[in-house]
């Protein structure tokens, strides 16, 4: 209910945003994002949750490869970094306005649905939230990030060697360029396995800088665990 009266209270809000305070009118708008998400968000949620882990591993790369300044860089192109301030593009918005951390940490989220221009949570009696939209152009291109452990046998079996090591790799996110490197196979060799893991819907790949990052998609991230699952008994 107090969420309800601050939504009513917030300049721009929906006209029926009060009438969300009766039980009856909450249930029925509950009952229509329930059959939204059913139409909308379920059919797209594998490919939604392999975007995500995609987005993670590049900024977890980023992180590993460049700290923190690494991290913020390569969130664009609705973010800019510049030291020591993180700029937030809002096109629709004239005047500039600021947002101190004051010591506060802040919680970066990746958005599949988020089309248009970042949302940040400012609640300050809470940690500041910044979403941002995730970069949905998809032209992976054929260039070259990890090694993995040998491949267990059912795994070499149905993919071969080098594509079970691929995907392998992909597990924790790796460029074409340490594909190649872990299977040992040339450059152009490993982007034909990447190119055929992901046509299988194995694994997704974004760019990351002047490479691109390979990752597993739910369905790839299946195939691993079953592969190398211990059989019953063993």
């Amino acid at each position: 209910m107090k969420e309800m009266a601050i939504l009513d209270r917030t300049i721009g809000a929906p006209s029926w945003a009060g009438h969300l305070a009766g039980l009856e009118a909450r249930r029925e708008f509950v009952g229509m994002l329930r059959a939204y998400y059913d139409a909308v968000v379920a059919p797209y949620e594998d490919h939604a949750q392999a975007r995500i882990e995609a987005e993670r591993a590049a900024r977890a790369r980023g992180l590993l490869d460049g700290g923190v300044e690494g991290m913020l860089s390569g969130l664009g192109p609705m973010l800019n970094w510049r030291p020591p301030v993180l700029e937030a593009n809002y096109p629709r918005q004239t005047d500039d306005r600021d947002l101190h951390l004051n010591g506060r940490g802040l919680t970066l989220v990746p958005s599949y649905f988020n089309w248009g221009e970042p949302v940040a949570f400012a609640d300050p009696e809470l940690p500041p939230v910044l979403w941002y939209s995730l970069l949905h152009e998809q032209s992976p291109p054929p260039d070259g990030p990890h090694g993995a452990d040998a491949p267990d046998a059912p795994l070499t079996s149905l993919l071969g060697r080098a594509r079970a090591v691929a995907l392998r790799a992909a597990y924790s996110g790796a460029t074409t360029g340490e594909i190649a490197r872990a299977a040992g196979v040339s450059a152009s060799s490993a982007s034909r396995h990447a190119t055929a893991l992901r046509d299988g819907g194995l694994i997704t790949t974004t760019r990351n800088g002047p490479a691109v990052l390979h990752t597993l998609t739910p369905a790839g991230a299946s195939l691993l665990r079953a592969a190398t699952r211990t059989p019953a008994g063993a």
